[in-house]
């Protein structure tokens, strides 16, 4: 085997991209949440297409706001692409755990364990969206992890999604609707956004002349 040139690599971000990829994840929540909400005004059908509707909306949501986070993303010097099959099953896990968890949180009753089961179910669509994408990525260098912060990144997303969730189920009663709602969309964008970036503060980029 040939001797390799190891190298990390520097990195930035900019500031911009950044600020935009905070914007889309609270749009994309807001909707999300408020096509959830509008569960509980319909039934049959109706009701699932809501639910699917705003599945659909979290984790394209989600991948959005990757995408504009790694678009953020600079390694002066690296080129970069995508494994467009890991790519799109980092899609359909972010939107099928967002499924899984507005339909827990959407139902008549709920307890301290289906709150729980929903706040997993969308870490696991966020945190899950996020490090199969990096694992979709092909490029001349390979990634090393701090164990530290990739279990902090994976805290914020199921802490800050815990807290939009019981932000959600409180708009069922309540007649400030919007004000919660965009509450709500806020705390959920910081769980996506926030989730993000500290993976990615996790990852240093080691470049290998072998890979």
């Amino acid at each position: 085997m040939l001797a390799s040139q190891a190298m990390i690599m520097e990195t930035k971000f900019d500031p911009l991209l950044v600020a935009l990829s905070f914007v889309v994840a609270i749009f994309a929540s807001y909707v999300a949440l408020n096509l959830a909400h509008s569960v509980h005004r319909s039934t049959g059908w109706a009701r699932w297409a809501w639910l699917s509707a705003g599945a659909l909306a979290m984790g394209t949501g989600i991948w959005s706001m990757h995408f504009i986070g790694m678009l953020a993303f600079e390694m002066p010097g690296m080129s970069m692409a995508y494994d467009i099959p890991l790519m799109l099953l980092s899609v359909a896990v972010a939107i099928a755990a967002s499924w899984l968890a507005l339909v827990i949180v959407s139902r008549d009753e709920i307890n301290g364990f289906s709150l729980g089961s929903s706040g997993v179910a969308m870490a696991l669509a966020i945190a899950g969206m996020h490090y199969i994408g990096m694992y979709s990525m092909r490029m001349s260098a390979r990634i090393e992890w701090n164990g530290w912060l990739v279990a902090i990144s994976v805290l914020i997303a199921l802490a800050a999604s815990l807290a939009a969730l019981q932000l959600l189920i409180r708009l069922r009663d309540s007649s400030e609707r919007y004000f919660k709602l965009f509450a709500a969309s806020s705390v959920m964008g910081f769980a996506i956004a926030g989730m993000h970036y500290t993976g990615m503060f996790a990852a240093t980029f080691i470049h290998e002349d072998s890979f």
